[in-house]
């Protein structure tokens, strides 16, 4: 900027000196009011005595005993504690409605303002909204955990836009995560709000479902024709109906009432969703009516006073202030220079939850007027420091539309970051003065408003000023140029100049919520009505400890012209301008370095291409066609799917609910927050909290341990450490190599050493925090790559040896070796650990309350623990927010924990983990280490394989040998191997003990044989479908471990999703596409899994299940298994519901219990369906022979008849089911058996596209085919189909955890663990349930279906690596290259070889310090 436009704006000058009258506090504290008031589901709330630490989350479950919004992860990534929070704008007057992390949120900021949770819009006692019931209808909830949260995104939505688009519904998604479902159902229930589908069907046409015939399409009976939405894909391939009747005849049903023939669409038009041959029928749904909404409280739009008046609320630890103006604000600020000033506390909250921040006193600046004003002045618009981000869109938006474009350029750059900012959530609360006094390094916003020069205003007690965004803002990390006196009044953003070019660029682990790994904004400005550059403004975020300006580069590019040659020179000033060295926080230098110039790569073509269209003849570069999509903006299409799956047969009786696409019974219950969860449970008299104490020590010796500041803190009742177990101190999942208490020396991060116990959750955190611990440290392990070197092994490896190896390698035509790794993943189950655990006072009898898997375990270590028999305890489970394996053994962790101090204290003690907690101390999957030798003949055929798997077991066995066990019988997956060594180890390392995690060593083993089988392909030349199908498993093959393959469907998997997806057409498709694109690729690849079903432990294959039928004809079933969103409840009562032929409504569970079925095995290994199941059918098997004699003697009468005859004549209506499935077993002495009772198939195909330039991509289409028998249940069955394929592609795309080099995890929470999105899922996704493929050994023909599905997502990453291998190709790299899992963006970046990754070689090992460590 000129000294000119400096003088003219007044720059660095303060302008109104000293005309400021401040007052002082005290006299103006004598008008405040300290009265918190605000709405709560329409009840006033007034309190007086408010601690304003408190956040609005805590609040409406300590205080209001709300607890359906739910607490996921405290830092506003998940979602799961959503509320609405209106408030009365009255310069609009109107209501103002938005989605707010009730987390974040502190509850003295909505004072003046009514709170709506998923409480107060329905409920099951009366009747549901339809925002409630839709989700629900749609089996869009399965855990549930999330539900809530999901539930209030969408009722705000409604409440600002009762006619939302499809665009909107995703973009109001963007703060929210389900680990469960895989977002399909969750939109395909809630597109019928769209304004396509308002009308409650598929079009807008006005039928209602008594009218149409024969269809559950209105279009059908109009037209005689159905909506095309799954019929016809609009690609050019075969129409989807005519394929159907082609191939599966009267079989199959797809979503929405659009079923696939005329005659199946007959039986599913009247079918209501709990028993319809469709998933389910929009036409059901109750018509949403915004005039029936709650009204805003008019008390609150009358007391204007509630928003003009000063608010002070005091507490212990915390003061907050609310200023209504700037007078007031400065007042605060000069009486409490070091006070932070918030209005969302998106920022701050997360520093006093995580960083232990101490802010004793808050400042809002929320409702300060002239902070909130929006004006256009001549150079631009200013805007006040605290507009939330929201509402700063929403102006730009409108600007855009009205201005002209050249104008707006800058504009559409904020906007196209605010596209990626956050989630809907922080948008709403967060302002644009707080991300700029953050400073973070990584600002989505900075270096846009540095780029484009914008105009800040400060103002103080002095005065006001005006300071230049440019190069000298950020004088440090994390500090920037404003005095601290001063508060940001305002920043100026510039419309931009016709010669004026802007764009901004992002590149994070996730494309939605995500914190940028680097971003970008560039200008140029030209000379007139040229392309000679006047002046290039270049800044960077993730460059530096500060966002950066490129200060070299920009110095000297005025006076060149826009042409190509330029490209390599600022490339190459880029480079020395954003240095980093390799060892710099945050990693990732080479893709970082990369990142940048990448940018400047793409803004050079944007300009490029808008300068050619607007002078044509000046412009002497001309772009090439292939580079044309490279720099369009992200644009991704609507949504589609279908489900297909077998119908009922017209014999089947209505009564019989098996195989009906029944919603799960717990649905409508989650989608009101009325289903309970461990930590929902109502409080117990004088319960207490524990919090545990952690070391922050990977190994070290314990010196001393001093609780004595600790004891201090008011509340807490006790500090509670290995000397208090009364019992063993010593536990495992197997072998008991752990301690409940570290006593002597600890070996991890995250290792319990001893808890508090308060009366508060906050005072048991405050008091852990002060206990002073001293270590001795000792050398640490923590890759698996160390652990080699040093040999560090638990006992001795496994083997599995088949044929003669040396042999197969000498026949073989070729012989090739490599390594690949696989990282771990993290559970990230929505519901954290927790537990109570209740004395009941007498007999050393204890009831535990947990969020477990394995209620059985719980019970037997707490005994051990405790020194009692197991028959003291009782352990109980009512559902959990999620497991996945996370919840089979670590439990022990915090369980016993709990035990011991309610033990102690002789009160029921309760504990959930926060997020960072949990994440650090649970563990997670093993990162695997696989390196082979594979022999094969010229045509592809395999000969002989050898495998070594070196798995991360972390600092415990806990279940690694189990999980090494399949991962070594997985490592051939789909493949007949005749000479085959697979020999696996287990790595001691110190990070906390790695776990159970869906799939449980099968997705290790199943990516391991499919690296190799890709290593052939591209050694031959080849496709790797070509290689998959030579050596596919035939019926009555042996496996590697000699189990013989039956009933094998694994080739009608593969052909059929083959032909689904029109593979061969779409590859040419994509052959060609690559042709035409230099810089954006796709790649497709199709992949089966073969996976064994059953615990390789034979002894648990084993179940059991308690049926009682009461004198009025209703039923409970009690059984061995829990429910964790996995359907399994729902499953047992259609399984009992055939048995007796009983509608599902007189059948009931309530809870998994020791007290009803004892010795129960974890829910796990895919076969709780499968053992329950049988259990529960022999119990009523049991009932229904007792029943015989009254129904022959009785035949016309009712099931009530009968039982209260057999009651009367005193005959058990009582009865014990049990289930002992016939494995055999496997000799790992002898290395063969048959550990499984049979296998499950599957194939799917993907396609993707990348950004070769920054390692983007998005996953175009998926078409899976999956056998699971005679499906219990089909909106279940294909519910755990996407959730498991898109858990899996989380696996292998974007989930990594980092740790330091001193083992501390870095990916604590959804921060910088990035699980998939709504948008992270296929654009198009296909589900098909293979038809016709009974199975024998279930329960009615039914198969496994909870972990195969996760092992198709491996058809991405290998979708992936194609696309990647014809980016190398255009730089001549052709054969095979080494990706490793996840296939991150950096990865993929990095894997695309060209002349701007080439400046950047990776320093050498043990050269420098290593950032991070990756396990």
């Amino acid at each position: 900027m000129n000294e000119d436009r400096n003088r003219a704006l007044g720059i660095g000058k303060v302008t109104k000196k000293n005309k400021v009258n401040i007052g002082d506090e005290a006299q103006m504290e004598k008008f405040a009011s300290n009265a918190l008031v605000f709405f709560v589901n329409g009840n006033k709330i007034t309190d007086r005595d408010v601690d304003p630490s408190l956040t609005l989350l805590q609040y409406l479950r300590l205080k209001l005993n709300l607890t359906g919004t739910k607490l996921g992860c405290a830092e506003g990534g998940c979602g799961a504690c959503t509320v609405m929070v209106s408030q009365y704008d009255r310069e609009t007057s109107s209501i103002v409605h938005n989605s707010v992390n009730a987390c974040l949120a502190p509850v003295c900021s909505v004072h003046g303002m009514a709170v709506t949770t998923v409480e107060g819009i329905g409920s099951v006692k009366t009747r549901l909204h339809p925002v409630q019931e839709r989700i629900a209808k749609a089996h869009g909830s399965q855990c549930g955990f999330c539900t809530p949260g999901i539930v209030m995104s969408m009722y705000a939505l409604l409440r600002n836009s009762p006619h939302p688009s499809l665009e909107d519904i995703e973009k109001t998604f963007q703060g929210n995560l389900c680990r469960c479902t895989g977002y399909r159902p969750i939109l395909e229930g809630y597109r019928t709000f769209t304004t396509q589908q308002q009308n409650n069907g598929c079009c807008q046409n006005g039928f209602s479902g008594d009218d149409i015939k024969k269809s559950g399409c209105c279009m059908q009976y109009i037209t005689g024709e159905p909506c095309k939405k799954f019929t016809n894909n609009n690609n050019g391939y075969e129409n989807g109906t005519d394929y159907l009747e082609k191939k599966l005849g009267n079989k199959v049903a797809c979503e929405n009432g659009e079923s696939a023939n005329e005659d199946s669409i007959s039986n599913s038009v009247n079918g209501s969703p709990a028993t319809g041959n469709t998933l389910f029928s929009a036409f059901t749904f109750t018509k949403y009516d915004p005039t029936q909404e709650p009204i805003f409280p008019p008390e609150l739009q009358l007391m204007e006073e509630l928003d003009k008046k000063l608010v002070v609320f005091r507490g212990e630890s915390v003061t907050w202030y609310r200023p209504t103006n700037l007078r007031q604000l400065l007042i605060m600020k000069e009486t409490h220079p070091e006070a932070k000033i918030v209005v969302g506390n998106t920022e701050i909250g997360v520093e006093v939850k995580f960083k232990d921040s101490k802010y004793p006193v808050l400042i809002s600046a929320a409702h300060v007027s002239e902070l909130n004003s929006i004006k256009s002045v001549e150079s631009g618009i200013a805007f006040g420091a605290s507009t939330t981000l929201s509402r700063m869109e929403t102006v730009l938006e409108h600007a855009t539309k009205q201005l002209p474009e050249y104008e707006t350029r800058v504009f559409r750059a904020v906007l196209e970051m605010l596209r990626w900012f956050a989630g809907t959530q922080i948008r709403n609360v967060g302002c644009v003065g707080g991300n700029i006094m953050t400073a973070s390094p990584i600002s989505d916003l900075n270096q846009v408003w540095q780029a484009a020069g914008c105009v800040l205003e400060a103002v103080s007690r002095q005065g006001t000023r005006k300071i230049e965004f440019d190069h000298k803002f950020f004088v440090g990390y994390r500090k920037t140029a404003l005095e601290k006196d001063e508060i940001l009044l305002s920043i100026l953003v510039p419309y931009s100049k016709k010669n004026e070019y802007f764009h901004a660029f992002k590149q994070a682990h996730r494309r939605e919520d995500d914190i940028a790994i680097v971003n970008a904004a560039m200008k140029v400005e030209f000379e007139n009505d040229t392309n000679v550059i006047k002046q290039l403004q270049l800044s960077f975020g993730g460059m530096a400890p500060t966002t950066v300006m490129a200060l070299k580069t920009m110095d000297a590019m005025p006076g060149r012209m826009w042409e190509d040659d330029i490209i390599e020179d600022v490339c190459g000033l880029l480079a020395d301008d954003l240095p980093l060295g390799p060892g710099a926080p945050g990693g990732m230098i080479e893709y970082r370095r990369s990142l940048a110039l990448s940018f400047f790569f793409k803004f050079y073509y944007l300009v490029l291409e808008e300068l050619n269209k607007s002078m044509p003849a000046k412009c002497i570069s001309q772009i090439p066609n292939s580079f044309k999509n490279m720099y369009q903006v992200y644009h991704r299409d609507a949504p589609k799917s279908s489900q297909m799956f077998q119908l009922k047969s017209l014999e089947d009786s209505e009564m019989d609910a098996v195989g009906r696409p029944i919603v799960h019974l717990s649905a409508m219950k989650q989608a009101t927050g009325e289903a309970l969860y461990a930590d929902d449970m109502p409080k117990y008299e004088g319960e207490l909290y524990l919090c545990l104490v952690l070391s922050t020590k990977a190994h070290a010796r314990i010196k001393s341990v001093d609780a004595s500041q600790a004891l201090k803190v008011s509340g807490v009742r006790a500090y509670v450490d290995h000397r208090d177990v009364p019992g063993t101190n010593r536990v495992g999942a197997i072998i008991y190599d752990e301690e409940i208490f570290a006593s002597e020396q600890v070996v991890c991060q995250g290792q319990v050493i001893g808890g508090v116990v308060a009366d508060t959750q906050a005072n048991a955190q405050k008091a852990a925090k002060l206990v002073r611990i001293d270590y001795e440290e000792l050398a640490a392990i923590f890759t698996i790559e160390e652990a080699i070197e040093a040999e560090s092994y638990y006992d001795k490896p496994l083997t599995v040896d088949t044929g003669d190896i040396e042999a197969g390698f000498i026949q073989s035509d070729h012989v090739i070796e490599g390594e690949w790794r696989m990282g771990g993943q993290e559970h990230f189950y929505l519901e954290t650990q927790a537990c109570i655990a209740i004395p009941k006072g007498e007999d050393d009898e204890m009831e535990i309350i947990s969020s477990s898997q394995a209620p059985s375990k719980v019970q037997m270590m707490a005994a051990k623990v405790l020194g009692v028999p197991a028959n003291r305890i009782v352990s109980k489970v009512k559902r959990m927010g999620g497991a996945f394996g996370g919840k089979e053994t670590r439990f022990i962790i915090i369980t016993n924990a709990c035990a011991v101090a309610a033990y102690k204290v002789k009160k029921p003690v309760r504990i959930m983990l926060d997020r960072d907690e949990d994440m650090l101390m649970t563990g997670g999957r093993h990162p695997f280490l696989s390196k082979y030798k594979v022999g094969f003949t010229k045509e592809g055929k395999i000969l002989a394989v050898q495998v070594i798997l070196y798995q991360n077991a972390g600092c415990s066995r806990d279940l690694s040998f189990p999980i090494l066990e399949r991962a070594v019988c997985h490592s051939d997956n789909c493949y007949k191997i005749a000479n085959m060594r697979v020999v696996g180890h287990a790595c001691r390392t110190n990070l906390p003990s790695n776990t159970a995690f869906r799939g449980f060593g099968g997705p290790q083993g199943v990516m391991a044989a499919e690296i190799y089988m890709s290593h052939v392909a591209d050694t031959l030349g080849i496709t790797t479908e070509e290689v998959r199908e030579k050596n596919f498993y035939q019926e009555g093959d042996l496996t590697h471990y000699k189990m013989p393959v039956e009933n094998c469907t694994l080739q009608r998997c593969w052909q059929e999703c083959s032909f689904r997806s029109q593979r061969e057409l779409r590859q040419k498709t994509v052959t060609d596409f690559n042709r035409q694109s230099r810089w954006k690729k796709r790649g497709m690849s199709m992949t089966a899994v073969k996976f064994g079903i059953a615990f390789i432990n034979k002894f648990m294959n084993q179940a059991g299940a308690l049926v009682l039928i009461y004198s009025d004809g209703s039923v409970l079933i009690s059984h061995a298994g829990t429910e964790m969103g996995q359907g399994l409840h729902t499953k047992m009562i259609q399984v009992a519901s055939r048995a007796l032929n009983l509608p599902p409504e007189r059948i009931h569970i309530s809870e998994t219990s020791t007290d009803k079925v004892p010795n129960s095995q974890p829910s796990a290994a895919s076969m709780s369906s499968d053992l329950n199941g049988m259990a529960v059918l022999d119990a009523c098997q049991t009932l229904i022979e007792r029943l015989r004699p009254f129904k022959e003697r009785n035949p016309k009468g009712t099931w009530e008849d009968w039982v209260l005859s057999a009651y009367f004549e005193k005959v058990s209506l009582a009865a014990s089911g049990f289930h002992a499935s016939p494995v055999k077993g496997f000799d790992w002495e002898k290395g063969e058996g048959e550990p499984f009772m049979y296998f499950s198939y599957g194939a799917a195909c993907s396609e993707v596209e990348i950004d070769c330039l920054t390692g983007d991509h998005t996953v175009l289409r998926t078409d899976i085919v999956k056998d699971v028998g005679s499906s219990l249940n089909p909106a279940i069955d294909i519910g755990q189909i996407e959730g498991g394929f898109v858990q899996g592609y989380g696996l292998l795309t974007l989930e990594e955890l980092r740790y330091s080099p001193t083992g501390a995890l870095y990916t604590r929470g959804p921060g910088m663990y990035k699980i998939p999105g709504f948008t992270d899922i296929p654009v198009e996704f296909n589900v098909c349930l293979l038809t016709d493929s009974p199975n024998p050994k279930a329960v009615y023909s039914s198969k496994a279906v909870g972990e195969p599905p996760l092992m198709l997502a491996p058809s991405v990453f290998f979708a992936i690596k194609n696309a990647i291998a014809a980016a190398r190709a255009e730089v001549g790299l052709k054969g095979t290259f080494r990706l490793d899992s996840p296939a991150t963006s950096e990865r993929i970046r990095m894997a695309c070889t060209d002349q701007f990754t080439q400046k950047f070689p990776a320093a050498l090992p043990g050269t420098f310090k290593p950032w991070e460590v990756r396990p």
